[in-house]
């Protein structure tokens, strides 16, 4: 009788489980919530499927359907509605909208003005899509940043497709995709408004330490975007180290001129979903006060009655479904139809979903709570080593997490830190903050890199292996930036806590 065969598979279906087992049975009980323990294991075995892709990530994504109802973490109700939010509905309008573009081949008109304007170098053309993220997401949100550039990305790849040997290519739209993603959280750290992590600090701040100085916009702007920079050239670096190997070769700009002479003239239909693509745009940046130093420019929601029922999910299905209603000068046909549109990746949305559902039971099942406390022994160490370590636990905790979800469950446990060691707040919680958004390594990490991941030209193992460089060098960014300029702006050091610390903040009844 042959013994069973043991096959590479076979190992990375078993990995899951194992490991789910084996952190169930050495994490400790946490008093008051024995669900900690549970929620610690299916996140280890989602983690080892989705980093190894044993099964089809949609699948993977669903385990939380299953096992947090059948282990009595949350009931079935609660988990499902957590794999719907406006986040998800943000990505299905959004990519509507870009397969519209592409139903009438405007994708391929902009791509073609985009070359002519950045140039037609490998180089300068992702040097060209990550500035234009990183800038936009330092004013929308990154989802919305990066929803706005995918369509005319994969424009681009597919007329570089027409010209590049295909391995070659393969790889540099692996670096042109990840540089969207990538740029799209760095901007967003730049500016108070730009994440929802810089948000949560600063209506967590004043709250913790009601005595404390105002953070103003100039000031956090001011420390926060030499780290957007040096990340940016990170991430250039790495990216063209890793995957660009294409040479600029004969492709010169008359030949995209040429090709844009035999498009002709613009069609109808190209104008009308360019407008909605352009409506969309303009909606997204200005629904919230946009802020600059003592100026502030109003959102259009606050002109609506309840302005915070509003997200950007809201405007994505309301111009998506407008395509639907526009009808096209061909006969019989309108701007979107819905084969078309069932083109649209709905493994991400449930890929979206699973971490939703994952962080939601993290929080609720107290395993939030022990993660924060195991935090207390920073206290033991050295100020530089305690910000890397702090840096070091947000950055692969997000992975898994919600950057927002886990940034308001981590700075008041830190504000409360910070005043039983005497130390300075800001060199705990500003750290901690800007960690959140520079998780690069997982698909489920941010929107942004979910985003990218729906295009089916990334492995998990290329996000995977450029992430874990960016997490570190991100690491080492943010804990020497904040010991060397976050004295000058936000004053003292970190061993120093101004009195204002030790004024606890009332009790709301």
């Amino acid at each position: 009788m042959k013994s069973p065969r043991i096959t590479f598979d076979g190992i990375r279906l078993a990995l899951g489980p194992l490991l789910a087992v084996l952190v169930w049975w050495l994490m400790p009980d946490v008093a008051g919530a024995p669900a900690a323990r549970t929620t610690a294991g299916v996140a280890a075995w989602m983690g080892v499927w989705w980093l190894t892709e044993a099964v089809p990530l949609a699948v993977t994504s669903l385990l939380p359907l299953a096992f947090f109802p059948l282990f009595g973490v949350l009931p079935a109700s609660r988990v499902a509605g957590l794999y719907m939010n406006d986040v998800v509905f943000l990505f299905v309008g959004g990519f509507i909208v870009a397969l519209a573009m592409e139903k009438w081949n405007l994708h391929r008109r902009i791509a073609l003005h985009i070359m002519l304007l950045v140039g037609v170098g490998p180089l300068r053309t992702l040097a060209g899509f990550m500035i234009a993220t990183m800038v936009l997401s330092m004013w929308i949100s990154n989802t919305a940043a990066a929803m706005m550039m995918l369509p005319i990305a994969m424009a681009v790849i597919w007329r570089y497709d027409t010209i590049y040997e295909s391995g070659a290519m393969a790889r540099y739209s692996v670096a042109v995709l990840l540089g969207i993603a990538y740029s799209a959280s760095i901007g967003g750290i730049a500016t108070l408004v730009g994440t929802p992590p810089n948000l949560v600090f600063a209506r967590l701040f004043p709250m913790s330490f009601p005595h404390g100085p105002e953070i103003t916009f100039a000031q956090w702007m001011g420390f926060a975007l030499p780290i957007s920079f040096i990340m940016f050239a990170a991430v250039f670096g790495v990216l063209v180290l890793r995957f660009v190997r294409l040479e600029r070769g004969g492709v010169t700009r008359d030949i995209f001129r040429g090709e844009l002479d035999e498009m002709g003239k613009t069609s109808y239909e190209e104008k009308m979903v360019f407008l909605v693509f352009l409506v969309l745009a303009v909606l997204w940046v200005t629904r919230k006060p946009i802020v600059f130093g003592a100026l502030e420019v109003g959102g259009w929601s606050n002109l609506l009655p309840k302005p915070e029922y509003v997200g950007d999910g809201t405007i994505a299905i309301l111009l998506a479904s407008t395509l639907f209603t526009i009808p096209s000068r061909k006969k019989g046909e309108w701007l979107m139809d819905w084969p078309t549109a069932r083109k649209l990746p709905w493994g991400i949305v449930l890929l979206f979903g699973g971490g939703f559902a994952l962080a939601g039971a993290i929080s609720a099942s107290g395993l939030s709570i022990w993660i924060g406390d195991q935090l207390n022994g920073l206290a033991n160490l050295p100020p530089i080593l305690m910000t890397a370590g702090l840096c070091t636990a947000m950055t692969f905790t997000t992975e898994l997490t919600s950057n927002t979800a886990t940034t308001q469950m981590i700075l008041p446990i830190l504000a409360a830190v910070s005043r039983a060691i005497a130390r300075n707040p800001f060199f705990l919680m500003i750290p901690a903050t800007l960690s959140a958004s520079c998780a690069f390594m997982m698909p489920v990490a941010t929107p942004p890199n979910a985003i990218v991941f729906g295009t089916g030209r990334l492995k998990i193992i290329d996000m995977a292996t450029t992430g874990i460089i960016l997490n570190v060098i991100g690491v080492i960014v943010i804990t020497l930036w904040m010991h060397l300029a976050g004295p000058y702006f936000f004053g003292g050091g970190p061993m120093i806590a101004p009195d204002w610390v030790f004024v606890v903040p009332p009790v709301t009844p």
